[in-house]
């Protein structure tokens, strides 16, 4: 998959279906409309382009407001390459950029795309105020020559599956269901950092991890989750918070994995967070943290081992099979996932 930073640097060998937004998470309503367009680029011959932006528009134009998101833009890409898309535009967006207009930026995308499709979502606008909106876009479509496609919504217990709502159950602590709208588990990377060794004096070893500023951040507390390092997937306990215990104050993610033993210092390390198990709190003795971890431990080993998951595990991955089977009622059988080993 092409990745470039400027519409004019993409190199278009034939018409193209375009279409725009933040895909923050590629989420499995994302994965509904991605999946659609991509069905009718190989029908059509025609290249598959997604334009996106770094940073996403709300957290220029809205910068009072707290804006987190689910994956970084290397993680995004590496996402849309996967469900086959050819080329990903990712544009700087600035104040200059929103005040674009739709008629403008949609030459743009004729111009330098060959663009003959653009596939949207029904609340989708694009412009200086917003005033590209499907009907405004399909008055442009008539005098450029492209089709507007417009693609529903995916809903999900009578709800539409949007980033939004997966940023409110992250937050909640509502790891499960955040889970299944993303199709995937949500996970949290970086590279293990030295700590203060203090898990390893109290016999639960863990490798604390440099997670990129900016992401959705779950409620402080302790977390079921898996750990891929170099492909292999351990069963594994996570901490989210400051350890009150010992009365740190910088927010770290630590995890202890389950039978592992070796050194994890500098190694990209990948938490795929299951479910909460319960808040952060300070214990009165580290005899009494040390056994409330033991009983985290034996928990998470629990609902783990009922995950049937496959040991082996790729940097990213645009779905776990058994995780969005009942928030995809329509079926994208040919979205690549992981298989599910039960």
């Amino acid at each position: 998959m092409q990745i470039v930073e400027a519409l004019s640097d993409a190199v278009i060998e034939r018409p193209s279906l375009v279409t725009v937004g933040s895909f923050d998470g590629v989420h499995l309503g994302h994965q509904h409309l991605l999946g659609a367009m991509q069905r009718t680029t190989q029908q059509r011959g025609f290249h598959g382009v997604v334009v996106t932006f770094r940073p996403r528009p709300q957290v220029v134009l809205f910068p009072e407001r707290p804006n987190y998101d689910l994956t970084t833009q290397e993680e995004k890409c590496a996402l849309l390459a996967q469900l086959g898309m050819d080329i990903t535009v990712v544009l700087h967006f600035t104040r200059e950029l929103a005040q674009v207009s739709a008629a403008d930026f949609v030459t743009d995308l004729v111009t330098h795309l060959r663009m003959r499709g653009l596939w949207i979502g029904p609340n989708s606008a694009m412009g200086r105020n917003r005033e590209g909106d499907v009907t405004r876009l399909r008055q442009l479509g008539q005098e450029m020559d492209f089709s507007v496609h417009v693609v529903e919504p995916l809903f999900c217990d009578g709800e539409i599956v949007s980033s939004t709502r997966i940023r409110q159950l992250l937050q909640l602590g509502q790891i499960r269901q955040a889970n299944a709208l993303l199709g995937r588990y949500y996970a949290l990377s970086g590279p293990v950092a030295r700590g203060a060794t203090r898990g390893k004096r109290l016999g639960f070893p863990t490798a604390n991890i440099a997670v990129p500023h900016g992401l959705v951040m779950p409620p402080r507390g302790v977390y079921a989750c898996f750990a891929c390092v170099e492909g292999q997937r351990w069963p594994a306990v996570a901490n989210i918070g400051v350890r009150p215990t010992f009365s740190d104050q910088q927010l770290t993610v630590e995890a202890h994995l389950l039978g592992f033993t070796g050194n994890l210092y500098d190694r990209q390390l990948r938490v795929e967070l299951v479910e909460f198990l319960r808040v952060e709190r300070q214990f009165d003795s580290v005899d009494a943290l040390v056994a409330q971890i033991r009983e985290d431990v034996l928990l998470a080993a629990q609902l783990l081992e009922r995950e049937s998951v496959p040991a082996q595990c790729v940097p990213v991955m645009v779905r776990t099979a058994h995780l969005s089977s009942d928030c995809d009622p329509n079926g994208t059988s040919d979205t690549p996932s992981e298989p599910h080993m039960g």
